[in-house]
């Protein structure tokens, strides 16, 4: 009669199937994952034919919500005041007035806040002015 204990052979974990799920996880998520910048305002932009161009230059960004307020890359401007404005943009863009200057209004923005805009930009000596648009769908 044998009163010996039998051996247990050691268990091995096998992390192998493990380490392809995740990797298969990772890549999915990689590939279903979009990067769209999103505005921290939130407007309506007014509907055109053409499509917007990116732009990788530093840039001044001007928006205008569906109130007249004004926002200079996403910092919120005192008042609605002209010379405030102008020193807002003096502040944040300095003496460079190569770059271009962004006017993203609301479609409902009163007319006088982008006029208003354009006008402060135009002395400040901003050349590079354009207004982006969403592309209207087809009907």
């Amino acid at each position: 009669m044998n009163l010996r204990p039998k051996r247990q052979e050691e268990p091995e974990v096998n992390i192998t199937p493990l380490i392809d799920v995740v990797f298969l996880m990772l890549i999915f998520f990689m590939v279903s994952t979009t990067f769209q910048k999103e505005s921290v305002v939130k407007i309506d932009l007014p509907k055109a034919s053409t499509q917007e161009e990116e732009v990788k230059e530093e840039i001044v960004e001007v928006t205008v919500n569906a109130s007249g307020e004004y926002f200079i890359n996403r910092a919120k401007v005192l008042n609605r005041d002209a010379r405030t404005l102008k020193a807002a943009i003096i502040k944040h863009a300095g003496p460079d007035n190569e770059r271009p200057f962004i006017i993203r209004a609301d479609a409902k923005a009163p007319h006088q806040s982008v006029v208003t805009v354009m006008d402060v930009a135009g002395q400040l000596g901003f050349s590079r002015l354009s207004i982006p648009t969403e592309r209207e769908q087809a009907q």
